[in-house]
């Protein structure tokens, strides 16, 4: 004897049933344009917001050569000499940002 207490009409001997079972409990605007059975996701917007700022980042260049080059020719014309005190925080801030591995 089979006992079914949840309502639901009793399932065939073999334990299974002939019917797709669903197992989302999904509701939607357009519920009613969708079959019994049926579930609709939505996306958000944050995979196009996403995309749109790594385009804007790909726009600008790894390597900003104006910069790179005022500071060789302060180097190369022996204009720069940093303070112990600035080669030391440096050093620091360095292994702070990339310790070893």
């Amino acid at each position: 004897m089979r006992i079914d207490g949840n309502g639901a009409p009793p399932l065939p001997e073999n334990g299974r049933s002939n019917q797709p079972v669903t197992t989302s409990n999904h509701t939607s605007a357009a519920a009613g344009t969708l079959g019994l059975g049926e579930d609709q996701d939505q996306l958000s917007g944050t995979l196009a917001q996403i995309q749109g700022l790594a385009a804007q980042v790909s726009q600008f260049p790894d390597v900003r050569e104006e910069k790179v080059n005022a500071l060789r020719q302060v180097v190369n014309s022996g204009g720069y000499q940093p303070s112990s005190d600035q080669v030391a925080g440096a050093l620091f801030d360095h292994m702070i940002e990339a310790p070893a591995a």
